[in-house]
């Protein structure tokens, strides 16, 4: 006779929020409702609280998830030039999208949500990443105010251009990747000189 094979917390956890990630990829969070996240699963409501007290606690960590799993894919490689960072960042960022296509189209839409708690988590990654494009186009001191602002919007940017792509199957991953890194240095390069970051020249050569 088979044993049953019990699933360890970490495993049913990730199990849920990957079933999750596919109702809210593409549906607006009060259109998902508990119940039906629970019968799709297979479970109880009973158990599904157990893991997630709320429904707004589960959309939490999963938008929490990806975003790390997006942060921790990114990372760059400070021993590269700068543009080659850029491009390894964008290309890690949009082979994310591409392997997993539901559970980022759920952050997206939690990008989207008035909720406290799903808006800091991605301010918080926006923040991060925002950060890290600084340090690298700017290594030496503070960057600019200006500077700052329009990192943060190309990262809304590139944000909703992926979103769309994902969506667009007639664009290539190279095709979106090629506008994001263009339009990220023309944005840098559009900069007043006293604002702009003193890599720019490299990413312009």
């Amino acid at each position: 006779m088979a044993t049953r094979t019990r699933l360890s917390r970490e495993a049913r956890q990730d199990q849920l929020l990957d079933l999750g990630a596919e109702l809210f990829a593409d549906k607006s969070y009060e259109d998902v409702h508990i119940e039906l996240l629970a019968e799709e699963a297979g479970v109880s409501r009973g158990l599904l609280y157990h893991y997630f007290p709320t429904k707004r606690a589960f959309f939490a960590a999963m938008v929490r998830r990806e975003s790390g799993r997006m942060s921790e894919l990114t990372r760059p490689d400070p021993s590269l030039p700068i543009l080659e960072q850029l491009h390894q960042g964008i290309e890690s960022f949009l082979e994310y999208c591409e392997s997993h296509k539901m559970g980022v189209k759920a952050v997206f839409h939690g990008g989207a949500s008035a909720d406290p708690e799903i808006q800091s988590i991605v301010d918080e990654d926006i923040r991060l990443q925002s950060e890290r494009i600084l340090d690298a186009v700017e290594p030496t001191r503070e960057a600019s105010p200006l500077a700052k602002i329009a990192v943060r919007s190309w990262l809304q940017f590139l944000r909703n251009a992926a979103h769309e792509w994902l969506d667009t199957p007639v664009i290539t991953r190279d095709e979106i990747r090629e506008l994001a890194a263009h339009t990220l240095v023309a944005t840098l390069l559009a900069l007043p000189e006293g604002s702009r970051p003193s890599g720019v020249a490299e990413l312009a050569d």
